[in-house]
C-alpha cells in the first residue's frame, strides 16, 4: 500500500514538474489552470496538449504548449524559423472560424520557455489514435491506448475534413498545405477538426478570379518542423514546385489510406533523397493496383484511387467528396445533422428527434455519449423541445453505467424534473419520466431521488390529468421496491389514498386500489392493518370493479406470508365489512362466488386459530394444576423435612395439622384421574300378569266352599270374640294394581297388630254364622307398644313370597300420566268384572264354612310385627262397621257367575 502511494506521489510530482516547467511564466496561466497532459498534435506532434479550465468561468479548455527545449539542438536562426512557423500556423487558425476547424479560445502567448494557446476541449490527435505516440506522457494514457475508431466515426470524420477543406478552398481561397493525421484533432465530442496552418498558402488573385497559389521550393536544409510532412504531400509540390486545391485533396486521399491501414502511409519517403523518392512514388502511383488499396472499404476505394491520382485535374474536389455515397451512412448523416442543429427551427428539430430512437441503437456507445448526448442536453434550455429530446436522453441513459449517468446525464436532468411550464409540455415530461421511473430510481443517488424524482411522482398523482394519474398508478408498482420505506409510508401512500377518495373517475379509483394491492408486499404488516384496511371502509362507491378491488386487497393481505390478518381483525372489522359487500346487487355470480370463497377461508382460519388457542390454554391449565400439586407436595416434603429437625419445637396441634396435610397430599398423589364413564340405562321390562289364571283359581276356590244362606244381621260393630290368638289381615289374592282404596292406600298393603284380643266369641265362631246371627260387637284395643303406621312399616310387612310373585307396582306412574284406556277384548272385560265381583263378595275371615286356603297364604301375615294401624283414621271403628245386606249367599253368587261366564 505504501509503495503504491509513493508511486502515485512520484507520478503526480513528475506531471506537476513537467507542467510547471513548460508553462511557468506564460501569460496563459494567468487566466487558465493547466491540468493533466493528455495528447500531442501539430506538425511533428510538437505541441503538448493539456487539460485546462478557465479560472473565471470554470469552462473546460485544452491548452497547447510548445516547449522550446525541443529545439535546443538547433542554431538560433533555425530556432527562430521554427518559432515563426509555429506562430504563423496558430495565428492563422485563430483568424479562421468554422465548425470543421479547431476553435481557439485564447490566442497564442509566448514566454521565455514556451509557446501556449487555448482551444476547445480536445481528446487527442488522429495520429495519436492511429498509434503515433510521440511527445505523449509516460505512462501512456489509457483512453488513448485503448481508443478505437468506429466505422461511423471514420466516415463522419473524413466527411468533416472534406467539409473543412471545402470551406478553405471555396470560401477562404486557401490551400492548407499539410493535411496529415497530426494536424487533425479529435475534440472531446469526437469531432474531427483541422489545425496546423503552418504552411498554408493564400490565393494571390482577387476572389472573383481563378485562385493562384504560389509555392516554395522544397529546401532539405531547413529543420523538419519548418517543412510539411512529405509522406502526405502531393507529388507536384516536389517535382513541379506547384500547388493548388487539388494538392490538399491528394493529402486527404493519403490520410484516408492511413486511417484504414492503422496509420501507415501509402509511401515511405527518404527525406535525405526526397526527389528520388518522389520520382519512384510517381511511378508507383501511375501503376496503382487494387491490391494496394485492399484494406479500404469497397464503396470508397475508387474515390481514394482518384484522390491519389498523379494528375491534379483528375482528383475530386472537396465539395464533390462530401457528396459521395460512402458518406450517406445513417450514422454519419445523423452526426452531421447534429452539427447543424443550431440552424434548424423547432419543427425540423422535433421531426428529427422523433426519429432518433430508431438510429441510436445502431451507433456505438462512445459516439452516442461523446457526440449525441451533449447536443441533446443542450436543447433542454428550450422548454418546447424538452418532450422531444427527453426520450432520447433517457434511452442513452439506459446504456450508461451508473457513474456515467451521474456524471453526464443527471446534472442536465435536474432542471427538467422541476419543469412545470408550459403545462402541456410539463404533462408530457411527467408521462415520459413515469415510463422510465425504474431507470431513474436505479441509477439516481438516494438524495437526488428524495429531492427530485419522488416529488415529481407526487406531482403526477396530484395532477389534474386523469391520464397522468392512471399512468402513475399503473407504473408505481413496477418501481415500488426501489422506494425507501419512509417515503412510501409518509408521502406516497397518503397521496394514493387521496387520489382514490377524491377522484370522480372510476378508472382512477380502481387503479388506486390495484396499485395498493400490488405494493402491499413492500409495506409493514401493522401499517397495513392499521392504515390500509380501515381506509377501505371509507371508499364511497359500490361499483363491482371497486368492490373487487377492495376484495383483492383483503385477499392479498390475508394470504400473504409476511402480512396476514389477525383473528381479532377478521372477527371485528374485516368480516363485518366484507359480508355486506358480498350481497350488493351489482355483483354478478362469479364476483359473488369470489367474495364467498374469501369469506369462507377467513372463517375457517378464524375457527382454526381460536380453537388452537383454546386447546393450548386448556393444556396450560392442566399443566398448572399439575405444577400446583407438585408444589404442594414439595412444600409438604419441605415441611416434613423441616419438622423432623424441629419436632421438639412443634406443638401437638401443629403436628396433627402437618400429619393431615401429608395424608391429603398422599391421597392426591395416589388418586387416579377422573374419567367419564358411560352407563347404559336399561328400561325395565314390564311383565304382564295373566289375570285369567288368577280368576280361574279364585272361582275354583269359591265353588268348593259351602256358603250359608243366612242373612247377616246389620250391626255397627264386631261381636266379641273370647280369645283369638290369630292376627288379622286385610288382603286379597286378586291383583289390585288397577284399584285404589278410598283413603289413597294401596290395597295390596297388609296391616297387622302386635296381638290384640276380640270381644265375646269362641275361637271357632264365624262372623257370618247363620241367618239370624249378627255380627257381635268387637272391641279392638291396640296395645300400648303398638307402633304407628308408616310407609316404611307397611312396606316391611309384605311377605317375601308376595314380593317374589308380584309384578312391580306401577300405580304411581298411572297417577302421573293419568288414566289410560287401552283397548280390551270381551274376555278381558269379563275377567275384570269377575275380579271386581269377587273383591266385593268374598266373606271375611272367621265366617262359617270359610276355608283359609281360598284366601291364600296372605292371611298368615296378620299379626306379624310391623303391621300397625294405630293412629290411621282409615282404621276407625266406624269404618270397620259391617254394612247391612252387602253380602249375598253363595248360591246367588254362583248364579251370577254362571250368568256372567255362561
Amino acid at each position: 500500500m505504501e509503495s503504491m502511494l509513493n508511486k502515485l506521489k512520484s507520478t503526480v510530482t513528475k506531471v506537476t514538474a513537467d507542467v510547471t516547467s513548460a508553462v511557468m511564466g506564460n501569460p496563459v496561466t494567468r487566466e487558465f489552470d493547466v491540468g493533466r497532459h493528455i495528447a500531442s498534435g501539430g506538425n511533428g506532434l510538437a505541441w503538448k496538449i493539456f487539460n485546462g479550465t478557465k479560472k473565471s468561468t470554470k469552462q473546460e479548455v485544452a491548452v497547447f504548449v510548445f516547449d522550446k527545449k525541443l529545439i535546443d539542438k538547433y542554431q538560433k536562426f533555425e530556432k527562430d524559423q521554427i518559432i515563426d512557423s509555429l506562430k504563423r500556423g496558430v495565428q492563422q487558425l485563430t483568424r479562421l472560424r468554422h465548425p470543421r476547424l479547431l476553435t481557439v479560445q485564447h490566442p497564442l502567448e509566448e514566454s521565455r520557455d514556451c509557446l501556449a494557446f487555448c482551444t476547445e476541449p480536445v481528446c487527442a490527435s488522429l495520429a495519436n489514435v492511429l498509434g503515433s505516440w510521440d511527445n505523449l506522457p509516460s505512462p501512456l494514457p489509457s483512453d488513448i491506448k485503448e481508443y478505437k475508431l468506429y466505422d461511423v466515426e471514420t466516415k463522419y470524420g473524413l466527411l468533416q475534413v472534406s467539409e473543412g477543406l471545402s470551406f478553405l478552398h471555396s470560401s477562404v481561397k486557401m490551400v492548407h498545405g499539410n493535411i496529415t493525421p497530426e494536424n487533425i484533432i479529435l475534440n472531446k465530442s469526437g469531432a474531427w477538426k483541422i489545425m496546423g496552418f503552418d504552411f498554408c498558402i493564400q490565393s494571390t488573385n482577387p476572389s472573383e478570379q481563378e485562385p493562384k497559389f504560389p509555392c516554395k521550393e522544397w529546401d532539405p536544409n531547413l529543420p523538419s518542423l519548418c517543412l510539411p510532412n512529405p509522406e502526405y504531400l502531393a507529388p507536384e509540390y516536389i517535382l513541379s514546385v506547384s500547388c493548388e486545391t487539388a494538392s490538399d485533396m491528394y493529402s486527404l486521399g493519403a490520410v484516408m489510406y492511413a486511417v484504414f491501414n492503422k496509420g501507415k502511409p501509402i509511401f515511405e519517403v527518404n527525406k535525405q533523397d526526397i526527389y528520388k523518392s518522389f520520382s519512384r512514388q510517381l511511378d508507383q502511383l501511375s501503376r496503382l493496383s487494387s491490391g494496394t488499396l485492399q484494406s479500404i472499404p469497397e464503396e470508397v476505394r475508387e474515390h481514394v484511387k482518384l484522390l491519389l491520382n498523379v494528375a491534379p485535374a483528375v482528383r475530386p474536389d472537396a465539395d464533390q467528396m462530401t457528396k459521395i455515397p460512402f458518406f450517406d451512412d445513417v450514422g454519419a448523416m445523423t452526426l452531421q445533422y447534429f452539427d447543424s442543429l443550431f440552424q434548424r427551427d423547432n419543427l425540423q428539430k422535433s421531426q428529427f428527434f422523433k426519429g432518433l430512437p430508431k438510429v441510436l441503437p445502431k451507433l456505438p456507445k462512445r459516439v452516442i455519449i461523446q457526440r449525441i448526448l451533449p447536443c441533446l442536453t443542450s436543447e433542454f434550455v428550450n422548454p418546447d423541445m424538452v418532450p422531444f429530446v427527453l426520450p432520447n436522453v433517457l434511452l442513452i441513459a439506459e446504456e450508461c453505467t451508473k457513474e456515467e449517468y451521474i456524471k453526464l446525464v443527471l446534472p442536465d436532468l435536474g432542471p427538467v424534473f422541476k419543469q412545470q411550464e408550459p403545462i402541456q409540455a410539463s404533462n408530457m415530461i411527467l408521462l415520459i419520466f413515469l415510463q422510465k421511473m425504474d431507470l431513474l430510481l436505479t441509477k439516481t443517488p438516494p438524495d437526488e431521488i428524495k429531492n427530485s424524482v419522488l416529488p415529481m411522482v407526487y406531482r403526477a398523482l396530484e395532477a389534474p390529468s386523469i391520464q397522468i394519474q392512471e399512468l402513475c398508478l399503473n407504473i408505481i408498482p413496477t418501481f415500488a421496491n426501489l422506494i425507501d420505506y419512509p417515503s412510501m409510508k409518509n408521502s406516497l401512500i397518503p397521496r394514493i389514498k387521496n387520489a382514490c377518495l377524491q377522484t370522480s373517475s372510476l378508472a382512477v379509483r380502481v387503479n388506486s386500489l390495484v396499485c395498493l394491492g400490488k405494493i402491499l408486499e413492500y409495506l409493514d404488516k401493522w401499517f397495513v392493518l392499521d392504515d390500509i384496511l380501515p381506509f377501505l371502509q371509507q371508499i364511497p362507491s359500490k361499483e363491482p370493479a371497486v368492490l373487487m378491488g377492495i376484495l383483492g386487497i383483503y385477499k392479498c393481505t390475508f394470504t400473504h406470508k409476511k402480512l396476514g390478518i389477525t383473528k381479532e381483525q377478521l372477527a371485528g372489522k374485516v368480516l363485518p365489512h366484507l359480508i355486506p359487500l358480498s350481497i350488493e346487487n351489482n355483483l354478478n355470480l362469479n364476483q359473488f362466488n369470489s367474495f364467498i370463497c374469501v369469506i369462507k377461508d377467513m372463517l375457517n382460519r378464524l375457527e382454526a386459530e381460536h380453537k388452537t388457542k383454546l386447546e393450548q390454554l386448556h393444556v396450560m391449565q392442566e399443566q398448572q394444576k399439575s405444577l400446583d400439586i407438585a408444589n404442594q407436595m414439595s412444600v409438604s416434603e419441605e415441611a416434613r423435612s423441616s419438622s423432623t429437625g424441629n419436632q421438639a419445637s412443634l406443638t401437638l396441634e401443629e403436628k396433627q395439622k402437618l400429619a393431615k396435610e401429608q395424608e391429603q397430599a398422599q391421597k392426591l398423589k395416589s388418586q387416579q384421574p377422573l374419567k367419564p364413564q358411560t352407563t347404559t340405562v336399561t328400561p325395565p321390562v314390564k311383565q304382564t300378569k295373566d289375570l285369567t289364571d288368577t280368576l280361574i283359581d279364585n272361582m275354583s276356590s269359591l265353588s268348593s266352599r259351602p256358603i250359608n244362606q243366612a242373612q247377616v244381621a246389620p250391626s255397627n260393630s264386631f261381636s266379641s270374640v273370647p280369645s283369638m290368638g290369630v292376627g288379622m289381615g286385610f288382603s286379597s289374592p286378586i291383583d289390585n294394581t288397577k284399584r285404589n282404596m278410598t283413603n289413597g292406600l294401596n290395597t295390596n298393603m297388609g296391616f297387622q297388630t302386635a296381638g290384640f284380643t276380640m270381644g265375646a266369641g269362641l275361637a271357632t265362631q264365624n262372623f257370618f254364622s247363620g241367618p239370624n246371627a249378627g255380627a257381635t260387637k268387637m272391641n279392638i284395643v291396640p296395645p300400648a307398644n303398638m307402633p304407628n303406621y308408616s310407609p316404611m312399616n307397611a312396606a316391611s310387612a309384605i311377605s317375601p313370597l308376595t314380593q317374589q310373585n308380584r309384578p312391580p307396582d306401577m300405580s304411581a306412574l298411572d297417577n302421573l300420566f293419568g288414566p289410560q284406556k287401552p283397548k280390551v277384548s270381551m274376555k278381558q272385560l269379563a275377567q275384570q268384572k269377575s275380579s271386581q265381583w269377587v273383591n266385593q263378595f268374598v266373606p271375611p275371615p272367621g265366617s262359617p264354612n270359610t276355608s283359609n286356603t281360598a284366601l291364600g297364604p296372605q292371611m298368615n301375615m296378620i299379626g306379624q310385627p310391623g303391621f300397625g294401624i294405630q293412629g290411621n283414621p282409615f282404621f276407625s271403628p266406624q269404618n270397620f262397621a259391617q254394612p247391612a245386606d252387602t253380602m249375598t249367599n253363595s248360591s246367588s253368587a254362583s248364579n251370577d257367575l254362571k250368568d256372567l261366564f255362561g
